[in-house]
């Protein structure tokens, strides 16, 4: 019976050096040696050098002055630790309609925005009119509630209220929409969009 413990317990050791210690620290010193930045967890920062977010995860902008992202079901918006989708289908009329809060229920809010909620706040907002069609990421929620693109044509939508806010020219803002965009991965993958934290940042450091 030893002959085949022995064996046994240097292979169990053997895999567990390699698959717990070497393969990890490989992998983390390539990752940092060639993709550091995407390894450190794409980190933006200031001019100050703080920490001011991710290029991987949204947040809740909610200043008229601000592009704002697509609506989120991570928590109350964005929130990393509660990521996930509403997993409503497209027949749910919860996910059209909305839901009213149960006045029963006081301690628990089950208010939803639907796609009719959303739609009409978001054309008051951005000075819509009703015929203009919104753009289906402005009131649908990403799988993982983290996203943190819109299209461009949300953006473009979004721009004639922030030229207002701000009192600037709106070609101006729709010139720093393009310079934003970001292409399909690998030319064929996902739409062109635009990167809510960073066109903001840019936003603030255009002159008016």
């Amino acid at each position: 019976m030893l002959k085949h413990l022995v064996p046994a317990g240097r292979a169990t050791l053997f895999l567990a050096l390699l698959i717990g210690i070497v393969f990890p620290f490989a992998v983390t010193f390539l990752s940092q040696l060639i993709f550091p930045e995407q390894a450190n967890g794409s980190l933006i920062r200031n001019s100050a050098g703080q920490v001011i977010g991710s290029r991987l995860i949204g947040q809740n902008f909610t200043r008229s002055e601000y592009f704002h992202p697509r609506p989120s079901a991570a928590g109350a918006g964005y929130a990393g630790e509660a990521s996930g989708g509403t997993n409503l289908g497209p027949t749910s009329a919860k996910l059209f309609l909305g839901q009213a809060d149960d006045p029963a229920t006081k301690d628990v809010d089950e208010s939803f925005a639907g796609v009719k909620q959303l739609a009409k706040k978001y054309r008051e907002e951005n000075l819509l009119n009703q015929d203009e069609k919104v753009p289906v990421d402005a009131v649908t929620r990403s799988g993982s509630g983290l996203d943190p693109h819109i299209s461009e044509a949300n953006a473009l939508f979004q721009a004639r209220r922030i030229a207002k806010v701000r009192s600037i020219d709106l070609t101006a803002v729709k010139e720093l929409i393009e310079k934003q965009v970001e292409s399909r991965d690998l030319g064929m993958l996902g739409e062109p969009r635009i990167n809510v934290l960073l066109t903001n940042l840019a936003l603030d450091r255009l002159k008016r």
